[in-house]
């Protein structure tokens, strides 16, 4: 992707994800279905989150994506810094909330590509969190955009679909899990665009 200082380039993220969503995907859809069969299982699905953001990250460098990554044993190996970060994470925008809930939606966005550094890069919690703070600075209006248009995009898609007599809830569950695809694959993109820039 372009990063000549315009910052992330919303429609240009949203084609790339677009694109690399339907180039891969089986191996999206078979990772979504399984992330969302196994979140619920205790303790296992510790080790499926985990995965998951391994897969987001493979895909976002390119490489292959094996979905069935959800289930590899060294997803539990780091535990101990996963629950610390995500309980700084969850403190953090618990205490901004305080501040009429808009410094909580700005923090979130912020911090949202703060768990691909802990994992990819194995960063303590505070380090990936302030690098996803830093790197996000002056972009997060830009990462706003791409997922409220995303987030509309399943919206309209679904609805539509529902309102077809007989057939219409179950193809607007089908549509869901394709735009969940697309939407990890968008997801991908921009953690590939900011894991750029803070190599920079």
């Amino acid at each position: 992707m372009d990063m000549e200082n315009q910052g992330l380039n919303i429609i240009a993220t949203l084609k790339e994800g677009i694109n690399c969503g339907i180039k891969n995907i089986l191996s999206l859809l078979i990772a979504v279905v399984l992330y969302v069969l196994t979140v619920w299982i205790p303790y296992l699905n510790v080790g499926t989150t985990v995965g998951f953001v391994k897969f987001i990250i493979a895909m976002g460098k390119g490489e292959t994506a094996d979905p069935f990554i959800l289930f590899r044993k060294d997803n539990f190996d780091n535990l101990g810094n996963l629950f610390l970060f995500l309980g700084l994470q969850a403190m953090g925008i618990f205490a901004a909330s305080i501040f009429m809930f808009i410094p909580a939606i700005v923090l979130s966005i912020a911090w949202n590509f703060a768990i691909y550094f802990l994992v990819d890069r194995g960063m303590k919690p505070v380090e990936a969190l302030d690098l996803s703070f830093k790197v996000t600075n002056g972009e997060k209006w830009r990462i706003f955009a791409v997922v409220f248009i995303m987030v509309l995009a399943m919206s309209v898609v679904s609805g539509l679909l529902g309102a077809i007599p007989k057939a219409g809830p179950a193809l607007s569950a089908i549509a869901a899990i394709f735009c969940a695809a697309i939407c990890v694959a968008v997801e991908s993109v921009m953690f590939k665009y900011f894991s750029d820039k803070a190599a920079e």
